[in-house]
């Protein structure tokens, strides 16, 4: 996944130059954006050098050397640092090291207690939960967190209409208890509802004294570092709270994250050391990064799911038979294989495989619904769904190559059946104005990508008819009405056995009505100097400097 994907259900923004690509070739330039591991550097090839040196690091601010800093590369700038409003990749990454939910991931997806006591107080019927705030709880401008902030942290999303409503929409009310006592109401049962909990926190009024302020330069969190300079599209850096109100104190004085945008600039700027960490490796760089004597690679599953996606509301992509028709033009497997190994893997549905399989869901049965390339096949599906030979196709997709190669692999599949096809390269804001208009005229496909928690719930958001999903978060505007029913009464039971039976009908029947191909899930990878010791990739929230299980030191 790229640092301008959908976080929490949400779509994110970003800044690049409009195009449109042919789809006779491969795009090149630009590259959008369980348990962790660990590959560690050999020797490196003179080709695999020269791929890596062939482009100057222009732009990238000159390192500081200072003990006890590390400077870590992203894919993009961070767009704001508020977490109530915040739904880019990049902007979390730095708001998870500022912040603090009532919960915090271990080195997996599980949760521990953080700013909270303990386990939360449950009802019978999973609707009531209670959480005690830990009293030595403190934000880094000396306050204490209390169960006001708690609440307003949960509250200001949903008051102020913000873009993670759909995060919050299960609460019906958060209550003050007192000081230290939070009480959260459910609308109905809600499965993951723990993961909801991770929710950051801020202080209510220093937030309220500026929102815009708060989002920019007066962040305030409870986390190890505090915010001191935040410029968009140069730098942001932070540096280490002295005065840290549980354990562990971080090691890092400082950590300062600079947005590097082209892939080749990414590894070049790790090469010279002017970056020490960089996130999300090309895949064709994969192996130089590995070949560096002085690095290694640390990996996790990522949560994300891309896939094809079609216009289910108009054009000739509304009739099953013409998506299956456009699966036969091309392998996705071969796409994959060519232009997104090692830095992810082949994804057959929705749920990436660990959840797949964790959830007990049939992903042998789901691996034999995709086809393999067979044009006769494909013409005999578009000939009975009656498409006209001169249809003009178009593919969209964001500034990111991976997903512009796999679309041009379906344009070229078109072409060779004597369509026109055209596939168009956006900036991110044009491509998030067009991908769910739903209009023949502004795409008949498009490729997308989503993150998720660790619960299929978020399955529903991709699926659901509901008016704040339409045109929000998905454009296929798919008709499925039973499909959407089972995933909303799947959200509504804190019953597993029934969540698993509703999930398995209802995915395995979008995949038959192929409303997405799904492609690929990316590996939350990270390039790391040999001197930054101890650092930690995450499955969920793409890596952590400081945690219940690392501590990142610098090491010279």
């Amino acid at each position: 996944m790229s640092g301008n994907e959908p976080t929490r259900r949400r779509v994110l923004r970003g800044a690049a130059a409009a195009g449109v690509a042919g789809v006779a070739g491969c795009a090149g330039g630009s590259d959008a954006g369980g348990d962790a591991t660990t590959t560690t550097a050999g020797s490196e090839t003179e080709a695999e050098s020269e791929a890596a040196t062939g482009t100057e690091a222009t732009g990238t601010p000159t390192r500081a050397s200072t003990d006890g800093s590390v400077r870590h590369a992203q894919v993009k700038s961070p767009l704001e640092l508020d977490p109530v409003v915040a739904t880019d990749r990049p902007s979390l990454q730095v708001v998870w090291q500022v912040f603090e939910g009532l919960y915090a991931y271990d080195e997996g997806t599980e949760l521990v207690p953080k700013l909270a006591v303990d386990e939360p107080e449950v009802n019978d019927d999973a609707t009531r939960y209670v959480v005690e705030v830990e009293a030595d709880a403190r934000f880094q401008n000396g306050e204490p967190v209390t169960a006001t902030d708690v609440a307003y942290s949960f509250r200001a999303p949903v008051e102020e209409g913000t873009e993670n409503v759909s995060e919050l929409e299960m609460i019906d009310a958060v209550s003050v208890v007192d000081e230290s006592t939070v009480q959260f109401d459910l609308n109905y049962p809600f499965g993951p509802f723990r993961h909801t909990l991770a929710w950051p926190v801020v202080p209510r009024a220093e937030r309220e004294a500026d929102r815009a302020a708060f989002s920019t330069e007066s962040a305030v969190g409870s986390g190890q570092f505090r915010l001191v300079e935040f410029a968009e599209g140069e730098r942001v850096t932070l540096a280490r709270w002295d005065d840290y109100w549980d354990e562990p104190v971080a090691n890092l004085a400082e950590l300062e994250f600079v947005p590097i945008e082209e892939p080749t600039t990414r590894v070049t700027a790790f090469r010279t050391g002017e970056v020490d960490v960089f996130t999300q490796l090309p895949p064709k760089l994969y192996g130089t990064v590995e070949g560096m004597s002085d690095a290694s690679i640390y990996e996790a599953p990522g949560p994300a799911y891309f896939h094809l996606a079609f216009n289910c509301r108009e054009g000739p992509t509304a009739d099953a038979r013409v998506r299956e028709a456009v699966d036969y033009t091309f392998s996705m497997d071969q796409a994959v294989e060519n232009f997104i190994e090692p830095t992810g893997v082949r994804q057959y549905s929705p749920l990436s495989r660990p959840m797949a399989e964790a959830w007990e869901m049939p992903v042998d049965e789901w691996e034999r619904i995709p086809h393999d390339r067979d044009l006769d096949a494909a013409k005999a599906l578009f000939d009975e769904a009656d498409v006209p030979d001169d249809y003009e196709w178009r593919l969209i997709v964001p500034p990111d190559d991976k997903r512009e190669n796999i679309a041009v692999s379906v344009g070229n599949g078109l072409q060779e059946l004597g369509f026109d096809a055209t596939v168009t390269r956006l900036d991110w804001g044009t491509f998030l104005e067009n991908f769910n208009t739903g209009n023949e005229d502004d795409y008949n496909m498009y490729m997308y990508g989503m993150w998720s928690r660790v619960d299929p719930d978020d399955t529903y958001y991709m699926f659901a008819r509901t008016e704040d999903v339409l045109g929000v978060t998905q454009g296929t505007y798919y008709d499925g009405a039973a499909v959407s029913d089972w995933l909303e009464r799947a959200r509504r039971t804190a019953d597993r056995e029934e969540r698993q039976r509703l999930y398995e009908r209802a995915l395995t029947r979008v995949l038959e009505d192929r409303v997405h191909l799904p492609s690929y899930n990316l590996k939350n990878n990270n390039a790391v100097k040999e001197y930054v010791r101890d650092f930690a990739a995450h499955p969920v929230e793409s890596f952590h400097y400081v945690s219940s299980h690392n501590n990142v030191s610098v090491e010279r």
